[in-house]
């Protein structure tokens, strides 16, 4: 599966705990230029996107928004938390909420 993230600085957290969720290839835009992210186009091979809230403006969120909706992406916007982006994973992959196996991952401990 590959994921793209959009916002956000340091997502070496969120990128283990998607990559322990099955995640195979992850993209990183920070968007920390506000105009870099919205003239990216969406790479084709992406299967979900994160868009992380707290470091976007509306703008850049409602053209990935749209994008993903025309080609029936799945995206998740959520804060930059871990424990935000893992409960909308799960909610919009339909995945089994593992919460409890997924507290015994190292990668989880090493979050906290």
């Amino acid at each position: 599966m590959s994921i793209l993230i959009i916002g956000g600085d340091k997502i070496s957290h969120i990128q283990s705990m998607l990559e322990d969720l099955g995640a195979k290839n992850i993209n990183h835009w920070d968007a920390r230029k506000k105009s870099s992210a919205p003239k990216k186009k969406i790479p084709i091979d992406t299967d979900c996107i994160v868009m992380l809230t707290s470091f976007l403006n509306h703008n850049t969120m409602l053209k990935y928004k749209t994008q993903a909706k025309k080609y029936k992406i799945p995206f998740i916007c959520a804060k930059r938390s871990i424990s935000c982006v893992y409960e909308e994973y799960v909610r919009v992959m339909d995945l089994k909420d593992c919460a409890s196996c997924y507290a015994d991952c190292e990668s989880y401990k090493n979050a906290k």
